[in-house]
């Protein structure tokens, strides 16, 4: 079951350069912490790769489709959602958040069509 992100939620979650995400494990432990950029738009939490892969974080994330993130105050356990290839507007907004937050030069290679294809929701548990 979701939850929806408190608007609080959302601006610790926007207000860091990286979150962390551990990914849960099929026993429910988690792998280790690993640093990637968030960004939120919608009323969501977004988080994206360089390129669609089926190993490291992101591949454990598309197996397990559970993590938990955290930043400054702030941990909680999240249901991971494939959108890579959902809805353009979704799309382009998240691209344009990527760019207001990261800058365009910062942002270049999270806006490619290969990053859209690997952007994971991120859903309150």
């Amino acid at each position: 079951m979701t939850a929806s992100w408190s608007p609080e939620d959302l601006r610790r979650l926007d207000s860091v350069g990286e979150l962390e995400i551990a990914v849960e494990r099929s026993d429910g432990s988690l792998r280790g912490w690993v640093p990637i950029w968030v960004v939120c738009t919608g009323g969501q939490a977004y988080v994206r790769t360089w390129y669609r892969r089926d190993t490291g974080w992101f591949g454990h994330a598309l197996r397990s489709r559970r993590a938990r993130i955290r930043v400054p105050r702030l941990e909680a356990d999240v249901a991971i959602d494939d959108i890579g290839d959902g809805s353009p507007q979704v799309t382009a907004d998240v691209d344009a958040a990527y760019r207001a937050k990261y800058g365009r030069a910062g942002a270049g290679s999270m806006v490619t069509p290969t990053a859209a294809a690997a952007t994971l929701r991120l859903d309150r548990r």
